[in-house]
């Protein structure tokens, strides 16, 4: 398996139907994969907006993909590294992938002197994702999430 950044040409519908697929399963939300298509190609078109990674396996099949978004922290003078949108495929889940990938960003994390730390924020409900996240070592921190969408 191969970790690395995620390019447009290669990836673009790959990652947006594992989007579809996780809103899908995670929330039971039907999303308009036109939308998702046209969101996911933003970020390739204006890395501002974030970055994908995806996992490989040894045939450059894509078997998952995350999206980090930056977070200034004006306590730390450094960006924080957000994890979203972090999808494996149902074959791959329990083998680790994700801990590949999260192994990987700690790396770029390390060799980056602009970046602070990584953070993610899951559904209370997904407690198979808090049992992954917390055997790799994050910790449930005291701040709860708040938002409004429209």
């Amino acid at each position: 398996m191969n970790v690395e950044q995620a390019n447009k040409d290669d990836h673009l519908n790959t990652i947006a139907k594992f989007q579809v697929a996780m809103a899908r399963e995670t929330e039971e939300l039907e999303l308009d994969l036109d939308i998702v298509l046209k969101g996911v190609a933003s970020v390739f078109d204006d890395s501002s907006k974030g970055k994908y990674f995806v996992a490989l396996n040894d045939k450059r099949e894509c078997i998952a993909s995350l999206l980090t978004v930056n977070e200034w922290s004006d306590w730390r003078c450094k960006n924080v590294l957000w994890i979203h949108s972090v999808f494996v495929i149902k074959e791959m889940r329990g083998k680790k992938i994700f801990k590949e990938m999260y192994q990987y960003l700690q790396e770029h994390v390390r060799d980056d002197e602009n970046l602070a730390g990584l953070r993610l924020y899951v559904d209370k409900r997904n407690l198979s994702a808090q049992e992954v996240y917390k055997k790799i070592g994050m910790t449930k921190e005291h701040y709860d999430l708040f938002e409004w969408l429209e």
